[in-house]
């Protein structure tokens, strides 16, 4: 019997959704994206009424890429995507390939264009974007989320199971809904802009003087993107713009050369703050991306730390909309992202002494300078930044298995009955995959009560060491492994029912 409650919202007016997204940036239209994919009634209200057109975030890490490309979106790019093996930590240059699959991700995609990429991707599957509606109220009763808006034709208020803010760092979600915001406030104000004129000097890993440190690129012909971090400069009142004059201003007391006859396409600041929310679901409410951790840029981990949690997130939240999610899965999505948030906070704070800290730091660089030269400390880095070191509990049977257990999918090459493919694309529908390496029959037997989630595939590894050993993995949704069989490791196949209900819910 339907409740009071529901009752009267239906006799309101109330238009009803199944999701109710806060924020049209990159991890809410993923997490559109991911949610239409699966069948999902989700609404995106954002409160601009236009895309920002700013280049900000210049790229994503190698498994943001590896995200993406599970749905398919990499080629929606056009040309194939620049991947530079080479980075930095902490402005101290080393190659990333010292780990496989590793790289410093791709470089000089402008966050307009990921946003665009994103959003035809989203609302082609049906996910709906409303521009210019801005959440003011909202209010959890255990049942939904009454969400109110205001919207170019006045107010509106919609129903939804769930709310998600991905509404940046000044989160409107995360204040109404009485999240906790704990870290470290800002102590530096640093700008960045994009100029226009061209003939900057390319200081690609940064430059500092005892005045701070600046850094510049070529974006395309004519156009400079500058980062300027003057030492001793205080953090602002957020709700105050930076000017053009100002980052001109700073960047001549820093390296001596003027550019303030040039204009910029739009300029910005940030701040070293650094703060993660202690829950990413409260009842109904959850947060992704900058809504529930913001840092120092740094690698553009954070635009691709906030697309890894709408892949977390997106395909438990499909199962609880559509039922079958079992006990417990979406509050996997805070036990899983919280501590890779809080690495986040980690690495990003730890570059900011070794790069941005004064003549007190030097000790600090010096020694930072020997440590990366070591291959096992560059492995251990380049897992961190590029995100391919993630590994979750998801082990309740026997804990046996294969080294990929908890850790993603490799992208690797494939041969089937249908012809060659790889495992991203065996991820494109957005569900789990069992993959057979051994053409053991009795896995996909079992397997073939979850039809209606989980797809089987047999296949052979284009290198049979591809696979850490496995000759079967059982893949969710977002690539990573929750069930695995090794070659002359028998396990019992209640191993893997364990896995399939867990992950998966009851069998159809």
């Amino acid at each position: 019997m339907e409740s009071a409650t529901l009752s009267a919202h239906r006799a309101s007016g109330t238009e009803h959704v199944d999701v109710v997204v806060a924020g049209a940036g990159p991890a809410g239209l993923m997490l559109a994206g991911e949610l239409a994919l699966a069948g999902v009634r989700v609404t995106v209200l954002e409160r601009l009424t236009e895309p920002t057109g700013q280049s900000r975030g210049l790229g994503f890490t190698a498994r943001a890429m590896e995200v993406l490309d599970q749905r398919g979106l990499l080629e929606l790019f056009g040309e194939p995507l620049e991947k530079s093996p080479l980075g930095h930590f902490g402005g101290v240059r080393f190659d990333y390939t010292v780990l496989p699959d590793a790289h410093f991700g791709a470089r000089g995609i402008p966050q307009y264009r990921t946003e665009a990429v994103l959003e035809r991707w989203a609302t082609g599957l049906g996910a709906d974007l409303r521009r210019g509606w801005e959440v003011t109220a909202l209010s959890d009763d255990g049942e939904g989320v009454t969400v109110t808006a205001a919207a170019p034709g006045g107010e509106r208020v919609l129903r939804a199971s769930y709310l998600v803010g991905c509404d940046g760092g000044q989160s409107t979600v995360r204040q109404l809904a009485g999240f906790d915001f704990p870290g470290t406030p800002a102590t530096r104000e640093m700008y960045l802009a994009d100029v226009v004129g061209g003939g900057i000097r390319p200081r690609f890993l940064g430059e500092r003087v005892p005045e701070g440190m600046v850094m510049a690129a070529p974006l395309r012909e004519g156009v400079d993107r500058i980062i300027v971090c003057p030492q001793g400069t205080p953090a602002r009142d957020r709700a105050e713009t930076v000017t053009f004059a100002e980052v001109a201003a700073a960047w001549e007391k820093i390296t001596g050369e003027s550019i303030a006859d040039r204009g910029a396409e739009w300029v910005s600041s940030f701040t070293d703050a650094s703060r993660q929310v202690g829950e990413y679901r409260r009842g109904r409410v959850l947060l992704a991306g900058d809504a529930a951790h913001i840092h120092l840029p740094a690698g553009g981990q954070g635009l691709s730390t906030g697309v890894q949690d709408a892949a977390n997130l997106g395909w438990k939240l499909a199962a609880e909309v559509h039922g079958w999610a079992p006990r417990g899965l979406l509050d996997t999505y805070h036990s899983e992202r919280h501590p890779v948030g809080a690495r986040l906070l980690m690495n990003t704070r730890a570059q900011n002494l070794v790069f941005l800290g004064g003549p007190e730091s030097d000790p600090l660089r010096e020694l930072f300078a020997e440590l990366i030269a070591l291959d096992d400390v560059k492995r251990h880095l380049a897992g961190v930044v590029s995100g391919l070191d993630v590994a979750y509990d998801v082990a309740e049977d026997d804990g046996a298995g294969t080294p990929l257990l908890g850790r993603r999918v490799p992208p690797r090459a494939l041969s089937t009955g249908e012809g060659p493919t790889t495992t991203a694309r065996l991820l494109h529908p957005a569900e789990g995959v069992l993959l057979d390496l051994s053409d053991n029959p009795a896995p996909r037997t079992l397997a073939a009560g979850w039809k209606d989630r989980v797809g089987v595939t047999v296949a052979v590894p284009a290198d049979p060491s591809d696979f850490d050993g496995a000759t079967a993995l059982l893949v969710r949704p977002d690539g990573h492994v929750v069930w695995s069989q090794g070659a002359g490791v028998p396990r019992p196949l209640a191993s893997l029912e364990t896995a399939l209900r867990r992950w998966f819910g009851d069998p159809a």
